[in-house]
């Protein structure tokens, strides 16, 4: 089943609630992105920001972790509420065990792949993870362009899953819009983040609503 998952990086944080509220009837999942300023050339939220939405909504959380030291900050978002956690590969050197590590603080483990890292680096953890995060942009702003081989990655990481038997979904975070949502669900992508597509559209939920439509009618088509 393909997801639409809003990315309050593109939201106004002035009414973050209410933004979430226009949204929330038509998802089941929200992004939120956090940065360092390390990691990436942006900051962004922190643990209290993820507690203050946890009490905001029931929607899963589904945090990005665009930072240097997730071992040392995942569980602190876990205790503030995230239910998904997701972490680069680039910045965790012990992949494996920042993984393990997440399960066990009981939130579902993601992996991160920028633009520049080939999907073999993960082929000793893919049995690990809930999902797995390709980036269609560098991270670390809203509202770049699309990187269209983020497509290609996709479909390997589809071929990795059907040949080992597993079933970790694979996320898409990075200039979806409609126009190519229907590309992106055809290569195997079932979930897909979009912030400005979403939140600077005039009616969001009309907009997220768009997307899933355009996701239920490539379903049927695999290229």
């Amino acid at each position: 089943m393909v997801e639409i998952i809003p990315s309050i990086l593109a939201a106004d944080f002035a009414r973050l609630a209410g933004e979430i509220a226009r949204v929330e009837p038509v998802i089941s999942m929200l992004h939120v992105d956090v940065m360092d300023g390390h990691f990436v050339p942006n900051l962004t939220v922190g643990p209290p920001v993820v507690k203050s939405l946890r009490k905001a909504t029931k929607l899963a959380l589904d945090v990005h972790l665009m930072i240097t030291d997730a071992d040392r900050f995942a569980p602190l978002f876990i205790e503030a509420g995230a239910d998904l956690v997701s972490v680069h590969q680039e910045a965790c050197p012990h992949l494996d065990r920042t993984l393990r590590m997440i399960r066990s603080e009981g939130a579902r483990p993601g992996v991160v792949l920028n633009p520049s890292t080939p999907v073999s680096t993960l082929e000793n953890v893919l049995d690990l993870v809930d999902f797995v995060l390709v980036m269609s942009v560098n991270p670390g702003f809203g509202g770049q362009q699309f990187i269209p081989r983020a497509l290609d990655k996709i479909r390997a990481l589809d071929i990795m899953r059907r040949e080992n038997g597993l079933e970790f979904a694979i996320e898409i975070d990075g200039g979806v819009t409609a126009d190519n949502t229907a590309a992106i669900v055809r290569a195997g992508c079932e979930w897909l983040v979009a912030g400005v597509t979403v939140f600077r559209a005039p009616d969001p939920a009309a907009r997220v609503e768009q997307l899933k439509q355009i996701a239920r009618e490539s379903c049927a088509i695999r290229v």
